[in-house]
């Protein structure tokens, strides 16, 4: 079972601040591994444990993201991947998954690709299912636990109101949200230590033969102009009024607001 999980480092706050370009502001915030990129992790360690085989980790992102691939190298990941250089800085999710599936056809052959159901510092959930998208291969998202057996995915599905179990022949690609009281895995000491000993490769746009013009702020058909927190709530209003009355003042307001005419 050759296995992909798609990682990226992500700032420990939800605080998120940009560049006056768009871009997100690393500088002075620590970072961490995504949460549910963890857990896809943890799902891969799982799989290969049950069936063999072997697991590849696939990041984008500046030098210092090569922390979460030695992470994921100390948890038990047998080969580790960085996409580095200024040509991907910017990327929205689009430009992302692109270069990400252009790095994808070059580790293939692959039988399954994981991936967090979304980053904590963008909460878009796009780059997942795009990467399917760009790969022409079938996905199933947001899903809780997956299991294979005979070469057959099954896999949970969070839905509103409960679960779907669906199957998938593979290879598929798959989003994994965390489940309620999961422990995410750390590695011991010992494991750390082995971690480095394993590979981790840093590739460029030539060595995963990607267009340059769909890399970056040039090359991404999205672009963030401002972020800021929601308006607070204000206190609402109750009419003590009969149903047509109240009716009538709900139209009212409308109307003051130019929701309607």
């Amino acid at each position: 079972m050759d296995i992909i999980v798609c990682l990226k480092q992500v700032p420990n706050t939800a605080k998120v601040k940009m560049n006056q370009d768009g871009t997100l502001l690393r500088t002075g915030v620590p970072s961490i591994l995504n949460p549910y990129d963890h857990f896809a992790l943890a799902k891969a360690l799982e799989i290969k444990k049950q069936t063999g085989g072997k697991i590849k980790v696939l990041s984008m992102g500046p030098t210092q993201a090569s922390e979460v691939l030695r992470l994921a190298l100390a948890l038990g990941a047998d080969e580790s991947y960085l996409l580095c250089d200024r040509a991907f800085a910017g990327s929205d999710t689009w430009a992302t998954s692109y270069a990400l599936s252009c790095a994808i056809k070059k580790l293939a052959p692959y039988n399954l690709i994981l991936c967090g159901q979304m980053a904590i510092d963008g909460d878009t959930a796009q780059t997942g299912p795009e990467i399917a998208g760009h790969l022409n291969i079938p996905q199933i998202t947001f899903c809780t636990d997956v299991k294979i057996k005979n070469d057959i995915l099954t896999a949970t599905k969070l839905i509103e109101g409960g679960h779907q179990i669906l199957e998938a022949s593979l290879p598929v690609l798959i989003t994994l949200t965390t489940p309620h009281n999961f422990i995410l895995p750390y590695p011991s000491f010992t494991d750390i230590f082995k971690g480095q000993q394993k590979p981790l490769f840093t590739w460029t746009p030539k060595e995963i033969e990607a267009d340059s013009s769909k890399l970056g702020l040039n090359g991404s058909p999205t672009r963030v102009s401002k972020i800021y927190p929601p308006a607070p709530k204000q206190k609402g209003q109750i009419f003590n009024l009969s149903s047509e009355d109240t009716a009538s003042e709900i139209v009212k307001i409308l109307q003051a607001k130019k929701v309607i005419k």
